[in-house]
């Protein structure tokens, strides 16, 4: 054995760094974290940006949103029943 790991120092590889991969509730595309765009719940009520608790993702296409909106998958990922604002449209544009 060489001393190097008799003292417990192991060899360490490049750093290498995790990105977040979700799901976009619209289309089903799968894309790092960042590049998405996150919901939550609070009061019942959809709401954009970070925040406690489960989230939702969709891709930043105005499409994306209105296929989520259209078949429940706000719901289904949040795993509640929410109310989408039809202002949410305007972070899209």
């Amino acid at each position: 054995m060489s001393q190097s790991t008799q003292r417990g120092a192991t060899a360490t590889p490049d750093a290498v760094t995790h990105t977040p991969i979700r799901t976009c509730a619209g289309c089903g595309e799968k894309s790092p974290q960042s590049e998405l765009q996150r919901y939550h719940q609070h009061d019942g009520d959809l709401v954009p940006g970070p925040g406690e608790g489960r989230g939702v993702y969709t891709c930043r296409r105005l499409a994306c949103f209105e296929r989520a909106q259209a078949h429940r998958g706000f719901n289904r990922t949040l795993r509640k029943t929410v109310r989408v604002e039809a202002t949410l449209a305007r972070l899209y544009t």
